[in-house]
């Protein structure tokens, strides 16, 4: 199959079009990855902003 290209910008944006196809999947999973990270260390800073000693215990109960 031969694909007529009309212009070097042309080229370009299809050779980063097959080049680069990978890429943007992996950028996904990587930003998916940073929001399931900040997610935990939001927890464990909700977990870690308790308060703690006698006073709190009574609290608690």
């Amino acid at each position: 199959m031969q694909v007529g290209i009309r212009s070097v910008g042309t080229a370009l944006r299809l050779a980063e079009s097959v080049l680069l196809a990978g890429g943007q999947r992996q950028a996904r999973r990587n930003a998916w990855a940073a929001v399931c990270e900040n997610r935990r260390y939001a927890a464990a800073r909700e977990r870690d902003a308790l308060p703690v000693g006698p006073a709190a215990e009574a609290a608690r109960r």
